[in-house]
């Protein structure tokens, strides 16, 4: 009986490993893209449409490239809450954002150290041939990170605690059905709070962006959060599917039920 526990529990560490590998990773990737605000429209091709936003003004598809990341980070923040509860969460969580820091103090580093002088030269110029300052823009694009990554944090941690508990209320109503609900009704009230605190940090306080532009691009990343939050519901069964086959049906739901008190 022994050996099939260990083998059980064995099962579960590589889900948590290959689960919060993933998640990381992701979390990592979106810190390091954000600094870089794209416009959504044009990458549709539809250069001149905008929502209105109240007084005459229009509500431009601006989004940091690092929210593209995000609705996969949310699937696997809900799917490592629903097998490992609410302190597998908080734990990689936690260990997200100490992760995320060191990776700014590398950062930070990095755009101290001297140039190569023949690194300078090879990269001289632009495509176009205009003369670059090659460790300049580098030194201008990781320095815009680093505010990034101080909102990022602070938003991150307190959205993903609000989601956690979130997640877990709803499912004390719901019990086992309905994930589609607790998965986006999480999302929807923790990304609310996320959505708009990054911003404030990073590019108001932080940085130079009005309030009024951190509204709009705050408004828009919310709105396509809870977007695809809704459109990713069929990959969070999925993943469900595959995780209680690799499981087994009863260790799955024991699992689950159990959540909280094995992590």
């Amino acid at each position: 009986m022994s050996t099939v526990n260990g083998g059980e529990n064995n099962k579960l560490n590589r889900l948590f490993y290959i689960l919060s590998g993933i998640f990381l990773a992701n979390v990592i990737l979106a810190e390091l893209t954000g600094v870089k605000i794209f416009s959504l429209t044009h990458f549709l091709g539809i250069e001149n449409w905008a929502l209105p936003f109240g007084d005459g003004k229009k509500l431009d598809m601006n989004m940091s490239v690092g929210i593209l990341i995000w609705p996969f980070v949310f699937i696997l923040s809900d799917i490592i809450n629903e097998y490992f509860g609410r302190k597998g969460v908080q734990r990689i969580s936690i260990l997200a954002a100490i992760l995320v820091l060191y990776c700014s103090v590398i950062i930070v580093i990095s755009t101290k150290l001297p140039p190569a002088e023949f690194w300078q030269q090879i990269n001289g110029k632009d495509a176009s041939g205009q003369p670059l300052d090659i460790n300049y823009a580098y030194t201008l694009i990781f320095s815009q990170g680093i505010s990034i990554i101080a909102g990022s944090i602070t938003a991150f941690l307190v959205s993903q605690f609000v989601d956690v508990y979130t997640f877990h209320w709803i499912r004390r109503l719901t019990g086992h059905k309905k994930l589609w609900l607790r998965a986006t009704g999480s999302t929807v009230v923790s990304q609310l709070i996320d959505s708009y605190v990054i911003l404030t940090v990073a590019f108001y306080i932080m940085g130079e962006w009005s309030f009024s532009q951190v509204l709009q691009v705050g408004t828009i990343q919310y709105l396509y959060k809870v977007s695809f939050a809704i459109l990713l519901t069929p990959l969070i069964y999925l993943f469900h599917y595959i995780i209680d086959n690799f499981l087994g049906g009863k260790k799955a739901e024991e699992v689950i039920e159990n959540t909280n008190e094995n992590w």
